[in-house]
């Protein structure tokens, strides 16, 4: 009998996953459940930080709210008939995904503090080799990556901004240790954070300068809190819970032919809710300008709020849509040569979300 090579001794060692899920948010914990209604239990979810939730763990700023109703916003295998409202909160959300993990018994193919640097694949032992962080390299017949695209903020590369003396941050790492109360902020940016975050600044601040580059289409939020009778009805009759979501579905779904095939009926389906709103929350027509997009609806992610117009009208808030050409210790340039000189006591980015960027 031949003596084990050195090679051999490796394979039978190596400890070689039959999964590798990376990232431990919807989808990598979906894809977790898949897995194990499948059989496969050899499998194992790395997770950079030391929770789950992805991007409603990263994003907590005032009124983070999802902008699909809750009970689509959901597992399909993990009902939850105790939503509180038609669009959730950041914070419950989070709780319901915890919830999912430990029902599921999902903890045990958790690696936390595990960042992927980098994964390549071995054609000659047709397996992945996956580089953590700390140095570390896990293998893998199949390799899935889950990391998603809204968790990583993109720092906009703003002349100056670190000469800036007041307290600057982006809304994806919101500082909440940072008071605002009776404060004068600017913040940079009208995209779906700032719909939901500029009406809760807004009730604080003393002054709120926003700075916009081109406004977004809005539509009414048909939000509603569900009550304990609905509830029950949900939590006693599934089939009726499964229905309920079906027709939210194909509700949301039927939409997809304004963008495709029927581009008419963006007319009453957007653009004529959202006009019908700006006059009703902005009287002054030079605002009302301003705030009218020049793109044609469905160029840009459509938001839905029913405070953001009417928080633009309060006093206490000045829209400014120059361009911006960098900042200073006292103000922002804009690029016709306009100095907003301000002593603002913070500074709030919420440009979107580097969704394309490589590892470091």
């Amino acid at each position: 009998m031949s003596r084990p090579t050195k090679h051999s001794i490796m394979v039978q060692t190596e400890n070689i996953y039959r999964v590798i899920i990376i990232g431990c948010g919807f989808g990598g914990i979906g894809m977790a459940v898949s897995l194990r209604r499948q059989g496969i239990s050899n499998f194992i979810l790395l997770e950079k930080e030391q929770s789950i939730g992805g991007v409603w763990r990263d994003n907590t700023y005032p009124g983070a709210a999802c902008d699909v109703p809750s009970h689509l916003y959901s597992f399909s295998f993990a009902p939850n008939p105790r939503w509180s409202s038609v669009f959730s909160p950041q914070a419950e959300i989070l709780d319901y995904l915890q919830g999912c993990v430990d029902r599921l018994d999902l903890q045990r193919h958790i690696r936390y503090g595990t960042e992927v640097h980098q994964a390549e694949f071995d054609e000659l032992r047709g397996l992945w080799k996956v580089h953590t962080r700390d140095g570390n390299t896990l293998l893998s017949k199949v390799l899935i990556t889950a990391t998603g695209q809204l968790n990583r903020p993109s720092i906009p590369p703003l002349s100056g901004l670190e000469k800036f003396r007041g307290t600057w941050f982006h809304s994806a790492r919101w500082n909440h240790r940072a008071v605002l109360k009776n404060k004068r902020v600017a913040v940079i940016g009208t995209g779906a954070s700032a719909v939901q975050f500029v009406p809760e600044v807004a009730k604080q601040v003393t002054q709120l300068d926003l700075f916009q580059r081109s406004p977004p289409y809005l539509i009414p939020r048909p939000e509603r809190r569900y009550t304990r009778f609905e509830q029950l009805l949900f939590e006693n009759i599934p089939w009726l819970m499964k229905l309920y979501r079906a027709s939210v579905y194909f509700k949301l779904e039927s939409r997809a032919l304004a963008f495709s095939r029927l581009s008419a009926l963006m007319q009453p389906l957007v653009n004529a809710p959202f006009r019908r709103m700006l006059k009703q929350q902005i009287t002054d027509t030079d605002l009302q300008a301003r705030l009218t997009p020049e793109y044609p609806v469905g160029c840009k992610w459509i938001l839905m709020s029913n405070e953001y117009l009417a928080t633009i009208a309060r006093p206490n808030l000045n829209l400014i849509t120059d361009d911006i050409e960098c900042i200073d210790e006292t103000g922002i340039l804009s690029s016709d040569g306009k100095h907003h000189r301000k002593q603002w006591d913070g500074l709030l980015l919420t440009t979107p979300a580097s969704t394309c960027q490589n590892s470091e």
